[in-house]
């Protein structure tokens, strides 16, 4: 991969479904068997809390390889206030190019754009081992909880990364996931049906 063979630009209405078939095809089977990610988008895109701004696509030799969008949300902090945050994801590229450094371009990327934005941090879900080379790390380190989890349980799947420098600082309190993430299994079953028929598997390392 070299940054001369892609371009990332902002998704267009007309590219909603073919962009949604590309989430299906990246997340299918991968932590679950079947997926939603593709229909959480399509929810996701008429919520009011959709960044239009930072809904990325990936494009390479004509044909779209990638997808990053972003949420506003907030942190209840522990002192009353209400601070401004973002969410980010679902983030995919397509199956047969994952691996090569294009999810790590499209996510750089995006951060700086949202930076750019004047937006503070984002937090969301992931794994530290790849999103930590991006400048993030375990939200706990940052004093933010995130919600309906018991104090002892794991969080390390919880990230945070600063876009401005200092945003968080002398701030504790617990992050609230939009609501436009958490989908019904019955509605997620209708919307694919109107998509090529995949078959679903239980395969290892699956977490639903």
């Amino acid at each position: 991969m070299n940054k001369n063979d892609y371009t990332i630009r902002l998704e267009k209405k007309e590219e909603y479904r073919e962009v949604e078939n590309l989430v299906r095809e990246s997340f299918w089977n991968v932590y679950r068997p079947g997926c939603s990610e593709h229909y959480v988008i399509h929810v996701l895109r008429d919520d009011p809390a959709f960044v239009k701004e930072l809904d990325f696509v990936m494009e390479k030799d004509g044909r779209l390889i990638g997808q990053n969008m972003f949420m506003k949300t907030v942190i209840e902090a522990d002192d009353g206030r209400v601070v401004d945050v973002l969410t980010m994801g679902p983030i995919g590229i397509t199956p047969e190019l994952k691996r090569k450094g294009y999810g790590r371009a499209l996510l750089d990327f995006s951060l700086e754009k949202a930076a750019e934005l004047g937006y503070g941090a984002v937090l969301f879900e992931g794994n530290i081992g790849f999103y930590g080379g991006s400048g993030f790390n375990y939200a706990s380190r940052f004093g933010i909880r995130y919600h309906d989890l018991p104090e002892d349980a794991d969080s390390s799947f919880f990230l945070c990364r600063e876009l401005i420098p200092g945003y968080l600082d002398g701030i504790t309190g617990v992050y609230q996931t939009p609501q436009g993430y958490y989908v019904k299994d019955e509605d997620v079953e209708e919307f694919d049906r109107a998509f090529p028929a995949k078959e679903k598997l239980k395969l290892p390392g699956q977490i639903f």
